[in-house]
């Protein structure tokens, strides 16, 4: 079982996920970004994500229209004239060679996304909890963009019908 847990970097479009407070594995779907879109009826853009293989499955995430402006950049690899604070965090993850192995999105509560950034330091694996949409823009901003993970669980709480 632990080899799986730690198959992040493989082929397969799933990984198992350990939750820390109940140790119960989950699975993880590799998801993209399909769309950004800003409906002038809502109060915030959304983020469509889909998974990468059947059955499809999706998953809308809004966010500040700032988030969604820097995302938008991120995902058709344009920079400003200045550094954003993404591609600046991008640059300084690279420059101390740290690898950001995946961007995981790993609860929803309350209507609340969470997520983390696994990183790969000279000293060993990191996570570190983040904002969804950072994790998403930082994944994006890599030379090598980055997988961008969602527990199945979350797929399927969406797309129950």
């Amino acid at each position: 079982m632990s080899d799986e847990i730690e198959a992040v970097g493989d082929e397969s479009t799933s990984t198992p996920y350990v939750k820390p407070a109940d140790r119960l594995v989950e699975t993880f779907r590799i998801v993209h970004v399909e769309s950004i879109l800003f409906d002038l009826g809502d109060t915030s853009p959304v983020v469509h994500l889909m998974e990468a293989e059947a059955p499809y499955r999706n998953v809308s995430i809004p966010m500040a229209l700032v988030d969604a402006t820097a995302l938008h950049a991120a995902l058709y690899n344009r920079a400003g004239r200045r550094p954003s604070t993404h591609e600046l965090f991008s640059t300084v993850l690279a420059r101390l060679q740290t690898d950001v192995i995946a961007a995981k999105i790993v609860r929803h509560e309350a209507g609340i996304f969470y997520a983390e950034l696994d990183l790969m330091t000279p000293r060993g694996r990191e996570v570190v909890d983040c904002r969804t949409s950072d994790a998403l823009i930082v994944a994006l901003r890599q030379t090598v963009v980055a997988p961008i993970l969602c527990l199945e669980s979350i797929l399927e709480s969406f797309n129950d019908a």
